[in-house]
């Protein structure tokens, strides 16, 4: 599968998703489809990372594309009052915030005398960004002001995914050239993060039944099912479509959000 095909078939398992967030009434089976669809756009962005000829413009589009994203959210979520359900979408801050930490990675690696200041000057940055999502955010009654703070200055916290898919999405970059060292990075991240989850949840709700739990509660683990559809990528770009991408997120967010709120 090219990169194109599998970012096709990403936002079409996105749009699945998003239709079961959004719109009352709906299957919860829509939502475990969506569990393999940012994993493939994170796969397709560490590629993207690796053959992009400019990584810097690279990166600056997903920032202005986050910071978009990040202001129709909190326009959005504060127009309606009591809103079937917020929008905490913005997937380019969190792909945003791999390739920043990857550049980052492999320039304390090139200056390996900088690195202890390179590596410095990105945690300040990220303590002083955490310091004001979490001001801004306690100051205003606008919901959802942190993660637009976090986008603003992008912050490895108030992210979609917080730090840990963040951190997924740094070991997938990593391993993305071999193929055994990427199943085991990827299945080991699903393993450990459903044990995780699910212990968190069992401890604050407690757990009566698992196998409803897992169907409708704590179904990140379908994530896995995206593992095969990554080994079979063939290392082709496909037909591009770049914008086509960055236009459809936004766009179809808004008119579930709206449609779900205002028709259903």
């Amino acid at each position: 599968m090219t990169t194109t095909s599998l970012k096709l078939l990403a936002l079409v398992l996105m749009l699945i998703d998003h239709i079961g967030e959004f719109i009352p009434g709906t299957p919860v089976y829509l939502r475990w489809l969506g569990r393999l669809s940012a994993p493939l756009f994170m796969f397709c962005m560490t590629w993207g990372l690796h053959y992009t000829r400019n990584r810097i413009h690279y990166l600056k589009r997903m920032y202005i594309f986050g910071v978009g994203m990040a202001a129709i959210d909190l326009l959005l979520n504060n127009i309606l009052s009591s809103p079937y359900h917020y929008i905490s979408n913005n997937i380019f801050v969190t792909l945003l915030l791999v390739g920043i930490i990857v550049t980052v990675s492999e320039k304390a690696k090139e200056r390996p005398e900088k690195r202890v200041f390179i590596w410095t000057c990105f945690f300040a940055f990220e303590f002083f960004s955490t310091i004001l999502c979490i001001l801004l955010g306690a100051s205003t009654s606008l919901y959802g002001m942190s993660s637009f703070v976090g986008a603003l200055l992008p912050n490895i916290l108030f992210n979609e995914g917080s730090f840990i898919f963040v951190t997924l999405g740094v070991l997938m970059y990593r391993q993305k050239e071999s193929k055994q060292g990427l199943i085991s990075v990827y299945a080991g991240f699903t393993i450990i993060y459903t044990l995780i989850t699910t212990f968190a949840m069992a401890q604050a709700y407690g757990i009566s039944n698992y196998r409803d739990f897992f169907l409708n509660d704590n179904y990140q683990w379908m994530m896995i099912f995206s593992l095969p559809l990554m080994l079979g990528y063939n290392n082709q770009k496909g037909a591009g479509l770049k914008y086509f991408f960055y236009i459809f997120y936004p766009a179809h967010i808004i008119l579930l959000y709206l449609a779900g709120n205002l028709l259903f």
